[in-house]
């Protein structure tokens, strides 16, 4: 996700890292689409995590799911819904607990 935003394809709003997806608030920028941008950002980090872990195969869910969001005010309720999946999932009591999260906001 980071390199999506630093090479200016989206601007990250919110995120949490789940066992076997993630959840991805952003903005795109430019002429770069959805699936173009989701897709780099599920290859190069299963990747990395294969090879961090020293093993190979699947890493997230097939395919993705994805929501427009037309109006500025629900993008704080939504970045809220994002980070407390970790919560709702019963993996930690509160979410500071939960490392791999972040949002704009919060």
């Amino acid at each position: 996700m980071r390199r999506e935003q630093e090479a200016n394809h989206a601007e990250t709003l919110a995120f949490v890292v789940m066992p076997d997806h993630f959840h991805w608030l952003f903005s795109l920028q430019g002429q770069r689409s959805l699936s173009v941008s989701v897709n780099t950002v599920k290859s190069f980090s299963a990747r990395e995590i294969n090879r961090i872990l020293g093993r190979r195969g699947k890493v997230w869910q097939r395919g993705f799911y994805d929501r427009a969001i037309r109006r500025e005010e629900d993008l704080e309720h939504v970045a809220r819904y994002i980070v407390a999946n970790p919560l709702r999932a019963g993996i930690v009591d509160a979410i500071g607990d939960y490392p791999f999260w972040d949002a704009k906001w919060l």
